[in-house]
C-alpha cells in the first residue's frame, strides 16, 4: 500500500463527501456539480461558480460559511484561509492532525475542482499589462497544489476533460475514488500549475526585456499523441504553447489523417519559408523535404509558382510538403494532386480546392489563418544533453539589411531581384546552404553539406538531374545568381558557383579571406553583394 506521510499508510479508496468547486472555464460544469450532487456530495464553492451552480438547481454553500470570512479586495481573497488549506492538507488518519482539524472547526474536502484564471488566453488577446497581472491566479494553483500534494486522502480535478472520468469512478466505487486514480489528477495538477507558472515568468521575462533570466521555463498542453515519433521505435506528441505564431501546431486540419512528427517538422519548415514572401508582393511556393526545401518559386500566381517551385527538382518533391503564401485555389490545386503530396499548409483553401484536394483522402490540407511574421521576436528551444539551448528566433529579414556591392561590377536589375529572392531561401535551409536561383525560381539547392564547395556542387548537379528530366540542352544554373548562408572561407566555393553558371553572388561575407573571395569574382566578371548577417540554420 502507498505511503502518505509520518509512516501512515494511504488508503486505496477515499469516499467524497464534500467538494469546493471554483473554476474560471465553466465548460460541462452544471452537468458535474448534478452528479456530484446527486451522488450525496456537497459542494462548497466561490463567487460566480458559485452563482452558476445555484442558478442550475443544484444546492450549494458558499466558501465564505467555512470561513466565517467574506470574500475581500474583489475577490482576490476568498480560499487562501486556514478552513480551506487545513481541510486540504489534514491528514485524516493522523491523530495529531485529526484533533486539529476538530479544534479549529475544519470540515474536510475530499475533492477539489478548480481551473484557473485563463492568464494565457488574456495574454495572448493583447490585453494591456494591468489586465494580464489581474488574471494571474494565486488562490486557485494554492489549492491545485495543496490538495493535490495530500493526495492520499484528496482528489483534485483541473481540466473539464477528466469530469466524465471522475463522475464514472464514483459511481463504480460507490461514492469514492481509488489512490491510483488520485495520483494520476495529482500529477496532471502539478503539471498544470508548473505551465501556468511558465507562461507567468515567460511574460514577465519578455515584458522587462530580460534576455537571459536566471530560471527559465517552459510549458504546454498536449494536442496530440503521434503514432510513433521521427523513427517507428521512438514516442511522440504535440504539445502547444500558446504562442499564437501561425503553423503546423496551430493550423485548422481540413482534411486527412493526423500528422505524424515528421510532418509537423517539415510542415513548420515550410510554413516558416513561404512566410518570408508578402503575399500582397507576389504568391510564393516552397516544397520541403526532410526540412530543406526542394524547390521554392515565387509568381503572379500560386499556378506558377508553384510550377517553378516543382521544376527545381522535381524527383526530391514526391511524397513532400507544399506550403502557400495566399489562399489555395483550383488551377493550383489541379496542379498540386499530380505528384503525390503528404501535405498542404496554407492561409486557407476556397471550397472549390478543398473539393480538388478531397480527392486524395490521404493528402492533409492544413489552414493556419494567416502567414508567420518573419520579423517577430520569439524564441527557439532545442534539447541537448542535460540542458536546453535557447536563443531568440531567426528574424533578420533582408528587406531590412544594407546591402554592400563589393566587387566591381554591380548586378543588374533583374539579378538583385534573383539574389534577394536566393538568400530569403538559403536562409531556411540547413547549413551549409548554397541556393541558385532565376527568374525567381530555385533552380539547385544544396543543404547540409561538411563543405561549402561539396554544397554548391551538389546543388548544380541537381540542376543538371532536373534538366535532363526535362529534356533542356543546360542546367537552369547557366546565368542564375548563388547565394550562401555564410561567408565563402576559401575561393574555392565562388570557383565552383562560375562552374555552374552563376553571374553574381549572395553572401554574409566576413572572412579573412574576403579580399580574395572578391578578387576571384571581379576575375571572373562576377558581381557579388555582402549581407552583413549570417543565416546558419542547424
Amino acid at each position: 500500500m502507498a505511503v502518505a506521510s509520518k509512516n501512515i499508510p494511504a488508503p486505496d479508496l477515499v469516499p467524497v463527501r464534500r467538494a469546493l468547486i471554483s473554476v474560471s472555464d465553466k465548460t460541462g460544469l452544471a452537468e458535474f456539480a448534478a452528479a456530484l450532487a446527486h451522488g450525496g456530495i456537497e459542494l462548497v464553492s466561490t463567487g460566480g461558480t458559485a452563482k452558476a451552480i445555484a442558478e442550475a438547481g443544484i444546492p450549494v454553500r458558499d466558501v465564505s460559511e467555512l470561513t466565517g470570512f467574506p470574500e475581500i479586495m474583489d475577490g482576490r481573497v476568498k480560499t487562501l484561509h486556514p478552513s480551506v488549506h487545513g481541510a486540504l492538507l489534514g491528514l485524516r488518519d493522523d491523530p495529531a492532525h485529526a484533533a486539529a482539524m476538530q479544534e479549529h472547526g475544519i470540515e474536510p474536502i475530499d475533492l477539489v475542482v478548480v481551473n484557473l484564471y485563463p492568464f494565457e488566453e488574456v495574454r495572448g488577446s493583447g490585453a494591456d499589462y494591468d489586465a494580464i497581472v489581474e488574471n494571474i491566479d494565486i488562490g486557485g494553483p494554492a489549492m491545485l497544489r495543496a490538495a493535490a500534494k495530500n493526495h492520499a486522502y484528496v482528489a483534485t480535478v483541473t481540466d473539464p476533460a477528466d469530469y466524465a472520468a471522475v463522475t464514472s469512478a464514483l459511481e463504480m466505487n460507490f461514492g469514492s475514488l481509488s489512490f491510483e486514480l488520485r495520483r494520476k489528477l495529482a500529477a496532471k495538477a502539478f503539471a498544470r500549475t508548473a505551465a501556468y507558472d511558465a507562461a507567468i515568468s515567460g511574460w514577465f521575462a519578455e515584458t522587462l526585456q530580460i534576455e537571459h533570466p536566471v530560471w527559465r521555463s517552459f510549458g504546454g498542453r498536449l494536442d496530440s499523441v503521434m503514432r510513433y515519433g521521427e523513427n517507428p521505435h521512438q514516442q511522440a506528441g504535440l504539445y502547444v504553447t500558446g504562442e499564437r505564431r501561425p503553423g503546423a501546431a496551430t493550423a485548422r486540419l481540413l482534411q486527412g489523417k493526423q500528422l505524424s512528427y515528421n510532418n509537423v517538422n517539415d510542415t513548420d519548415a515550410a510554413y516558416e519559408l513561404v512566410g518570408e514572401f508578402d503575399p500582397g508582393r507576389s504568391a510564393a511556393v516552397a516544397i520541403i523535404k526532410h526540412a530543406n526545401p526542394c524547390g521554392v518559386g515565387a509568381g503572379a500566381t500560386l499556378a506558377e509558382a508553384y510550377a517553378k517551385a516543382l521544376a527545381c527538382d522535381p524527383v526530391s518533391a514526391f511524397g513532400g510538403i507544399v506550403a502557400l503564401n495566399r489562399t489555395l485555389d483550383e488551377a493550383t490545386a489541379m496542379e498540386i494532386v499530380k505528384t503525390f503530396t503528404e501535405v498542404i499548409i496554407a492561409p486557407a483553401a476556397s471550397d472549390g480546392a478543398r473539393a480538388i484536394i478531397a480527392t486524395r483522402k490521404n493528402l492533409r490540407l492544413l489552414a493556419a489563418g494567416a502567414l508567420p511574421d518573419p520579423r517577430a521576436a520569439s524564441f527557439a528551444v532545442r534539447s541537448v544533453a542535460g540542458g536546453l539551448l535557447v536563443q531568440s528566433r531567426d528574424n533578420a529579414v533582408i528587406d531590412d539589411l544594407e546591402l554592400r556591392v563589393v566587387t566591381r561590377r554591380a548586378p543588374d536589375e533583374s539579378e538583385m531581384a534573383d539574389l534577394r529572392f536566393a538568400f530569403r531561401v538559403a536562409k531556411h535551409v540547413k547549413s551549409n546552404a548554397i541556393v541558385y536561383a532565376k527568374k525567381l525560381a530555385t533552380v539547385g539547392i544544396g543543404a547540409g553539406q561538411m563543405s561549402r564547395v561539396d554544397s554548391s556542387r551538389i546543388a548544380a548537379r541537381k540542376s543538371m538531374d532536373a534538366a535532363e528530366a526535362a529534356g533542356l540542352a543546360e542546367p537552369a544554373t547557366r546565368g542564375s545568381v548563388v547565394a550562401s548562408d555564410a561567408f565563402f572561407p576559401f575561393a574555392d566555393g565562388l570557383h565552383a558557383a562560375v562552374e555552374a553558371g552563376a553571374t553574381a553572388v549572395i553572401q554574409p561575407g566576413g572572412s579573412m579571406r574576403d579580399d580574395e573571395v572578391i578578387e576571384a569574382a571581379d576575375r571572373h566578371g562576377i558581381a557579388m553583394v555582402f549581407t552583413g548577417v549570417r543565416h546558419f540554420r542547424h
